[in-house]
Formats: structure tokens, C-alpha cells, sequence
């Protein structure tokens, strides 16, 4: 009831606000427990300092380690999606020439659309643990362009992409050396990772976004690529606020 200009709340009114602000509260502890759990369960912060530079719009940076950026640097950016911020402003910063790669019809539409530099060169395939073509399903939401090579649920039918190991890519392409490699590949990284360790690949500088988060992998699949990493000579040097993209760098093995 009203009175005198002033709103009284009868008791029933009171407790289903207190029940809504009980339900908001638990919400936003259930979303900290969450952050504060994946940042536990990654256990490893940056193991390393250097100067460091955000590039790209939000939701699209990445940190860079700049220091041995140049023009001649050779750059693989592996997943495009449908924003290249982040490769437009390497080349703007440094000068330096990209080779981005993304097999996924619907980010090939994109790039057509789109008016990229000449220092900007596209492939149409895409990096696994091997050589040959592999099913890419589709997000289950037509919303979302990202396609993976991970088992998952969906209703939307898969497609046959060709893929390459790096090493192999490295030779077609006439490189003998990475100086800077980002990899967004949606759970495709481990196998990856796995190879180039495997193959003493040389990438001086790695950005890679880890999908533990999903369920068929899991936060041991990312412990185990970082003790990898570790064990032949990268170092951490950022790690995002959501603890999934991180960046290293190859340090000399004593």
C-alpha cells in the first residue's frame, strides 16, 4: 500500500526481493568461483618479463612480445574468423608481412568482403598434428563461425577441410623459421604443439588461445602442452585475465 507518498512493502513483497537479491548474489559468486577456480587450476602465471604491447580491437587483442619484431619477421596467424585487427595492426606497427590461414567457408566469405593489404596473404588451409584432410563441424549455433576438428555435439554437418603440419607449411611457404606464431584454432592446438615440439620446430614467439574450457579436453590438456613448452625452453610472459590465451617466448635450453 501507499501511504502518505511513501511506499511501504508488505511482507510478502519483501522477501521476494530478498529471495531475487540472494539469487543475483549467488550468481556473481558463482561467476568469481569460477574465475578464481580456472586461475588455480592453470597454476602458472607470466615465468618471464619483457616489454610488452596489446594489439588489436577488444575481444581480439592479443600481447605481443615486440622487442625482435621487424619488417623481416615471418608471422603465421592461424584462425581468422571474422576480424583481422590484430594481424592490421602488426603490420601497421612493424611492417611486417602475415600469413593468415582459416579453411572455414563462412571466414573465406568474410575476407572477400573485406579490403586487406597487400602485406596480408590468405590460405585456404588449415594446421593439424598432420597432413591430409580432416572433418571441421560447425558450431552448433549458425551464429558462430568457428569450426573445430574436436568431437562435439551438433546438428549442422560436418565439412572435409585440408590441413598441414606446420613443418610442412614452413616448407611450402620457403620459411625456415617462425618469429611469431598465434594460434586461435579451437582445440586443435594441443596437436599442434605436440608436433612442433616433437619436429624441433623454431618459433621464437608463441600467442595461443588453450580450450580447456571445453569439456572433451579439460585443464589437464593445457598443464600438459605448458610442461612441454617449458621443458623445451618457452616462458611465459602474459596470460590473459580469462587464463585461456597466453603468450611465450623461446628462451636458449641450457
Amino acid at each position: 500500500m501507499v501511504c502518505f507518498g511513501r511506499r511501504i512493502h508488505s511482507r510478502s513483497e519483501s522477501a521476494n526481493t530478498g529471495m531475487m537479491r540472494g539469487f543475483q548474489d549467488t550468481a556473481r559468486l558463482a561467476k568469481r568461483a569460477v574465475r578464481a577456480i580456472r586461475r588455480q587450476e592453470l597454476w602458472q602465471g607470466a615465468q618471464i618479463k619483457c616489454q610488452r604491447m596489446k594489439l588489436g580491437k577488444e575481444g581480439a587483442c592479443w600481447c605481443v612480445c615486440p622487442q625482435d619484431l621487424r619488417a623481416s619477421s615471418v608471422m603465421y596467424s592461424f584462425g581468422v574468423g571474422e576480424d583481422i585487427s590484430f594481424d592490421l595492426a602488426l603490420m601497421e606497427r612493424f611492417g611486417l608481412q602475415v600469413h593468415a590461414f582459416d579453411p572455414t567457408p563462412r571466414s573465406m566469405e568474410w575476407l572477400e568482403s573485406q579490403t586487406a593489404p597487400p602485406e596480408f596473404v590468405f590460405h585456404t588451409y588449415g594446421v593439424a598434428g598432420f597432413d591430409g584432410n580432416c572433418s571441421f563441424l560447425p558450431p552448433e549455433n549458425p551464429a558462430h563461425v568457428s569450426h573445430s576438428i574436436v568431437a562435439r555435439a551438433s546438428t549442422r554437418p560436418a565439412i572435409e577441410v585440408a590441413v598441414h603440419r606446420l613443418g610442412t607449411i614452413m616448407k611450402m611457404l620457403g620459411h625456415e623459421q617462425i618469429d611469431l606464431l598465434k594460434m586461435d584454432i579451437e582445440g586443435a592446438e594441443y596437436g599442434v604443439l605436440a608436433d612442433m615440439l616433437a619436429c624441433g620446430t623454431p618459433v621464437k614467439q608463441l600467442l595461443v588461445e588453450f580450450h580447456h574450457r571445453w569439456p572433451q579436453l579439460g585443464i589437464e590438456k593445457t598443464k600438459e602442452a605448458i610442461r612441454g613448452l617449458n621443458a623445451a625452453g618457452y616462458r611465459i610472459f602474459s596470460v590473459s585475465p580469462s587464463g585461456e590465451e597466453y603468450g611465450f617466448l623461446r628462451l636458449p635450453v641450457a
